[in-house]
């Protein structure tokens, strides 16, 4: 049986570590833009439920999932 490294994004989400590209704030204007982009392409996943979103997270499938948890505690 194999073991997966995950990360808790919040609220009991899980997203497994080997996927994760990048880890970057979520008030830049870039983030901004591709938060955006990933909207308006349907790869936008949302794991705030409703709270303000502190991070974003780059998948290796070009899908973005929102965090309310800090950079600094995901990473």
């Amino acid at each position: 049986m194999s073991q997966f490294s995950v990360l808790n994004v919040g609220f009991g989400n899980i997203v497994l570590v080997s996927k994760i590209v990048s880890i970057i704030h979520s008030d830049s204007a870039s983030a901004k833009r591709i938060r955006n982009e990933a909207k308006s392409n349907n790869s936008l996943i949302d794991a705030t439920q409703g709270k303000k979103t502190r991070s974003i997270i780059v998948t290796d499938s070009n899908h973005l999932i929102l965090s309310n948890l800090r950079v600094e505690s995901l990473t």
